[in-house]
């Protein structure tokens, strides 16, 4: 016990309750099976002793409310809804204009909703933790090593975290865009092309989905949902248990109720969507497309980066794969490596290839949200970054 004092003794010192001091010890990785060594039943009832027995170096700080669930503010509900308003107003606009002002209403509505969606990402539910953004971890970093010296160890984490955020938003926008045009260029690629540059319209030679975009888009409002559904729904949980077991047990089916939710509204946006633009609902490459930026975000909101960073990238490289393999087995005696996306998209369409790669991506990223968002540290206020 005193070397566990020891060794935790500036979280316990600053704690300001029992609930802290458990969550950081989870994240350090103790669990219940190991707070047994020291004779109690969970991490919950070590941490209560580990509070009475280090003393307070200043007056006691007032004892917080139990993790009050996040407000629901019109600010962030209205930020979620404007990108897919903007979307909507490029589509129309697009549908409406030709020749050279539907390449500028294209570029203003591409700019418009980029703004939009990051200012819907910065804002409520959806946004990180204070100071745990990429830019605002580096310039930390820097502010440190000035003051400790140049071994100071932070600025390559702060450097780290930076190519991560930079890595997650280069494959999400390339996932988005192969959601627009990846299985229209796949189709003209092994047909031989592609002969000319995408036109906008449904029936060209390389037809854009606008559609499942525009879904996508709208979707940024019931993902905010989702993640106030989880963030409410697991401080609560957490407040009333007295094991990590019985919160993770409490919490898993929250996470996948909420996912379910997500991927039911998401459902009910691609056929409105396909309905209105009088187009076919993509629904298993976009619905495993929206789990997997659902997933990843929710990480994301939670401090872990990594994870979502690396199943992002994966899903891209096969993406990319896919278009590359057929080009390259154009080349004299080559032609084995367009056989694997040959064989899937001859039995099972276009679609196959971002449903495989997505789908699987959010499986993954499924089985790691359950491992770590399942963890009481991912959300009370000393949760760990990854």
């Amino acid at each position: 016990m005193k070397t566990l004092l020891h060794r935790h003794r500036e979280l316990c010192e600053r704690a300001v309750d029992p609930l802290e001091i458990a969550a950081g010890l989870e994240a350090h990785g103790l669990t219940d099976r190991a707070a047994a060594r020291f004779r109690h039943r969970d991490v919950f009832s070590l941490a209560e002793e580990l509070y009475a027995r280090v003393p307070r170096t200043t007056e006691p700080r007032p004892r917080p409310e139990a993790l009050p669930a996040p407000r629901v503010r019109a600010g962030w509900v209205l930020l979620t809804l404007l990108p897919g308003a903007l979307g909507a107003a490029t589509v129309t606009g697009l549908r409406l204009t030709h020749g050279h002002p539907r390449l500028l209403v294209a570029l203003g509505g591409l700019l418009a909703v980029a703004l939009a969606t990051r200012a819907a990402l910065r804002h409520g539910p959806l946004a990180g933790p204070p100071g745990t953004r990429a830019w605002d971890t580096a310039l930390a970093a820097r502010a440190r090593r000035t003051e400790a010296g140049p071994r100071a160890p932070h600025i390559a984490m702060g450097t780290r975290a930076r190519r991560t955020a930079i890595g997650t938003r280069a494959w999400t926008l390339w996932l988005l865009g192969y959601a627009l045009a990846g299985d229209g260029l796949l189709h003209a690629v092994l047909a031989g092309g592609p002969d000319t540059l995408p036109t906008g319209a449904p029936d060209g030679p390389w037809p854009l989905a606008t559609a499942p975009v525009l879904a996508l888009l709208s979707a940024c409002a019931p993902a905010a949902w989702s993640a106030h559904l989880l963030a409410a729904g697991a401080r609560r949980r957490l407040a009333g248990s007295r094991g990590l077991e019985d919160f993770t047990a409490a919490v898993k089916p929250l996470l996948l109720g909420v996912s379910a939710l997500f991927l039911g509204a998401l459902a009910a946006l691609l056929a409105l969507c396909g309905t209105v633009l009088h187009a076919p609902a993509a629904l298993p490459q976009d619905l495993t497309l929206g789990a997997l930026l659902l997933l990843a975000r929710l990480l994301t909101v939670h401090r872990h980066r990594r994870a979502p960073a690396l199943a992002l990238g994966a899903a891209a490289a096969t993406e990319a794969a896919a278009l590359a393999l057929p080009l390259a087995g154009r080349l004299p005696g080559c032609a084995v490596l367009a056989a694997p996306v040959d064989t899937l998209v001859g039995a099972w369409g276009e679609a196959a290839v971002p449903a495989l790669a997505c789908g699987t991506a959010a499986l993954a990223l499924l089985w790691h949200a359950g491992r770590t968002l399942t963890r009481a540290s991912a959300h009370a206020p000393t949760g760990a970054p990854e």
